[in-house]
């Protein structure tokens, strides 16, 4: 089973992906951008160096997705992979830099980085703005967060619609629950 996280910076997902993994110690636990050597590389440059261009921000995260599906998803089809973001938070951030791209554009993109294959699940923690600053206090900020909890926000509005529109089985929680609540009801949901 290919398993997505997805969610806006704070949410939880990469905590939930780690329970989850720790839960099931045999998975593959993967993260986009930077699941692989080549990956790693374009994180630090996204995240950390900054692009100018939005296109070539997407291009970018296109690059690490096709690299990431070869090196990761597909060898391992048969074993429980989780992954920290994927597809639908490239969309969205695509979304939300580029007003004019619509979803069948930019899916057709993703949809070629990952040889036509999605995930089996997604699981989708929806924040909020006092969650967000709260989780967020003193922490620095990487290139992406320094466009704001309102920018933040819109991406988070583009996952659930893209969601909303895909023939692709997900889930949506609230990252203000309990930790280990959520975790218990993902737990569920594989067993």
């Amino acid at each position: 089973m290919y398993l997505i996280f997805e969610g806006i910076d704070t949410s939880g997902k990469s905590t939930q992906a780690a329970l989850l993994k720790k839960a099931f110690p045999d998975a593959i636990l993967t993260k986009e951008p930077g699941g692989t050597p080549l990956g790693g590389k374009l994180r630090e440059l996204i995240l950390h160096e900054g692009v100018h261009s939005h296109k070539a921000e997407l291009f970018l995260f296109l690059a690490d997705r096709a690299e990431h599906y070869a090196e990761v998803i597909a060898p391992n089809r048969n074993k429980l992979i989780i992954s920290d973001r994927g597809f639908i938070s490239g969309i969205a951030y695509a979304m939300a830099n580029h007003p004019e791209y619509k979803l069948n554009f930019l899916l057709t993109l993703n949809r070629f980085a990952l040889d036509d294959t999605l995930p089996d699940l997604v699981i989708l923690l929806k924040t909020n703005e006092a969650l967000m600053k709260e989780r967020m206090g003193a922490k620095s900020k990487d290139m992406i967060e320094k466009r704001g909890i309102a920018y933040l926000l819109r991406v988070q509005q583009h996952m659930i619609d893209i969601l909303n529109q895909l023939n692709i089985k997900y889930r949506i929680y609230d990252a203000s629950e309990p930790t280990e609540s959520i975790h218990h009801k993902i737990k569920g949901l594989l067993a």
